[in-house]
């Protein structure tokens, strides 16, 4: 498993039965095997969940704006961590054209918003546009609303659990 953060792009490869990994805000992390990526505090922030069930390989990214602006944290932007994750799955065994996509979050947690609709829509239009300029179908989404939600990937299956204190929990 790699966990790439906001600072680095690279950072060594370490293996374990049932490991459980934490992405930050302006992260992403690839893993395998019996691993587990989580991320929670998404409010209009998009988690953003890659796998491919015949390589076993599973992504997450936790991206908070929806375009990058110049700044080199690519894990920061909805449009610059996608060809980022792809590219890491790529290193780890798995193939873009299976590659399927389930987001979450995006959530409109104030009522501040610009003509352009609010941070959370951004966030999320921005990430299936970048999906689809890498060819990848979004297949399950639990976006939008005005609530937080925390995010469990399952490398080894790509269920995607949605837990929110006022929603309740999901799987998709």
């Amino acid at each position: 498993m790699k966990v790439y953060t906001s600072t680095t792009t690279t950072a060594p490869a370490a293996r374990a039965e049932r490991e459980r990994t934490k992405v930050g805000i302006a992260d992403f992390a690839v893993a395998s095997g019996d691993a587990t990526l989580t991320t929670s505090g998404l409010g209009s922030c998009v988690g953003i969940a890659l796998y491919d069930r015949e390589a076993g390989v599973a992504g997450l990214a936790h991206a908070m704006l929806p375009y990058a602006d110049g700044d080199a944290t690519e894990a920061k932007y909805a449009d610059t961590v996608v060809p980022a994750l792809v590219r890491a799955m790529v290193e780890e065994g798995a193939e873009p054209r299976r590659m399927r996509a389930k987001l979450a979050g995006g959530s409109t947690m104030f009522e501040f918003s610009s003509a352009d609709g609010s941070i959370g829509d951004r966030n999320v239009a921005a990430a299936k546009e970048a999906l689809s300029r890498q060819g990848i179908r979004v297949v399950a989404e639990d976006v939008g609303g005005d609530h937080g939600r925390s995010l469990e990937l399952a490398a080894s299956t790509g269920a995607f659990r949605v837990r929110s204190a006022h929603v309740g929990e999901t799987t998709l």
